[in-house]
């Protein structure tokens, strides 16, 4: 009896005891559910904020004053205004299109593989609260700062292509073709490469901070450009020397300090990601202005202003898309193999095809931003001091990085082609040959850059 009386006293025991689990379970699963969502609740962090907002006016000193001056002391005197109204007035009517509708077309939430859809045209559904996702899990930024950031490439990348064709374009034309390359070659592209349902993000193409979006994009722009267009009046004949190697020596190097905007920001976030793109920026460029300048040394016997300006962009250019992914070492090597490749297409491809690419648009950022593009696919591997692991599987990523060189190339050319002969059956293109010889200055803007 004493015996059953025991067995059934540890029976009810063991029936509370397995009553109460679901009970614990319930607490338990309370518990890891509360765990779980603190731990994906989206953190601002103002470090990340304050960095983002700095980056951001560092790209539109890119553009105004560095790249108005850098071009503006390569055109002859006469022209020098042309080119700096052009810069800047390109500069702030993409500012109106994105934020009209630029932004929805490159990242308006489509799931579309071409572009981001009409969701958020006129910015719709966008306020102060709203927030972007950075690189790391959990961590945002408010849209607003990364519709602006954005903004500063979207503005950018049209002013590059204007160095092709300087000196012979009318202004309303350069205005109008901004605008339908800008719409229907640089959002889709963007799109493409940067959004998370974009044909080449999807592929796993690595371009940091606008290899084939900004650099490719507008060099292969500049190259149809100046061959729809035509050679400037009395090239090869008349004396077409910078004007001023002090104003392009003080835009390139207002370049190389805002491109830190460029490239550290697309990190999105104020951390180690960010100082490699730091420090890379600075060594690959270092590297290719340097070979630049050797390269000048041996072949002319001088190394000159304009080659040594002319290496810093190409350098910046090439590590634009590598930045984040390479190392050290291999951003020097970069920065090398560039300078070698652009030297070559701005003193030899280019007079042998005879293309008028006035300030090399197209062999500098054009040709470094394919070196670039290709390379990072190399590069990033650890046996390089990239920072892919082991299994960075080198020759997939390589041909990954070739298609989306290849995409931009047909993609842009065929828009670019398109949108040149559209404004010039509607506006026309070019300047009659005696406003081009008197100056674009004085005939379209009513000033002179200098007065004797």
């Amino acid at each position: 009896m004493k015996l059953q009386s025991k067995l059934a006293g540890l029976g009810a025991l063991s029936a509370a005891l397995l009553s109460s689990l679901p009970a614990w379970a319930q607490e338990a699963t309370a518990e890891v559910a509360e765990t779980v969502t603190e731990e994906v609740v989206p953190v601002m962090d103002k470090g990340d904020v304050s960095w983002m907002m700095i980056s951001t006016v560092l790209v539109l000193f890119m553009t105004i004053p560095g790249l108005a001056l850098f071009y503006g002391g390569l055109v002859r005197s006469k022209n020098m205004l042309s080119v700096l109204m052009q810069t800047t007035v390109i500069a702030c009517v993409m500012m109106i299109v994105w934020v009209i509708y630029g932004y929805s077309f490159a990242f308006g939430g489509s799931t579309s593989a071409w572009w981001g859809g009409t969701a958020k045209l006129f910015l719709s559904g966008v306020t102060a609260d709203s927030m972007a996702a950075t690189f790391s899990a959990g961590y945002v930024i408010p849209e607003y700062l990364f519709i602006v950031f954005q903004m500063t490439f979207a503005a950018i990348t049209p002013a590059l292509i204007i160095g092709a064709f300087a000196e012979r374009v009318k202004f309303t034309a350069v205005l109008a073709f901004s605008v339908l390359w800008g719409t229907f070659s640089y959002f889709p592209i963007a799109h493409m490469v940067w959004d998370a349902n974009g044909y080449l993000f999807v592929k796993g193409a690595i371009d940091f901070a606008g290899g084939t979006v900004v650099h490719i994009n507008a060099g292969i722009a500049a190259l149809v450009g100046c061959m729809v267009i035509g050679k400037r009046v009395g090239f090869g004949k008349d004396n077409m020397a910078p004007h001023s190697m002090v104003m392009t020596m003080i835009g390139a190097s207002m370049l190389w300090v805002g491109w830190f905007g460029f490239n550290v920001g697309s990190n999105l976030e104020a951390n180690g990601g960010a100082t490699l793109a730091m420090i890379n920026t600075f060594i690959a460029t270092a590297a290719a202005t340097l070979t630049w300048c050797a390269i000048e040394g041996m072949a002319r016997g001088k190394a000159s202003m304009l080659g040594a300006a002319s290496g810093m962009v190409a350098g910046l250019v090439a590590v634009t898309p590598a930045c984040g992914t390479i190392g050290p070492m291999g951003a020097i090597l970069l920065g090398v193999i560039v300078s070698l490749v652009c030297y070559f297409f701005v003193t030899t491809v280019k007079h042998k095809m005879g293309y008028d690419d006035s300030l090399d648009v197209f062999g500098i950022h054009g040709i470094g931003g394919i070196i670039g593009a290709v390379l990072t696919g190399v590069l990033s591997a650890a046996a390089f001091g990239g920072v892919k692991g082991d299994d960075y599987a080198m020759m997939s990523q390589l041909w990954v990085q070739i298609e989306g060189v290849l995409i931009t190339i047909v993609w842009s050319g065929v828009v670019s082609f398109v949108a040149y002969k559209l404004v010039d059956l509607t506006i026309g293109l070019r300047v009659d040959s005696d406003t081009e010889r008197q100056g674009l200055d004085l005939i379209s803007h009513g000033e002179q850059a200098y007065h004797s």
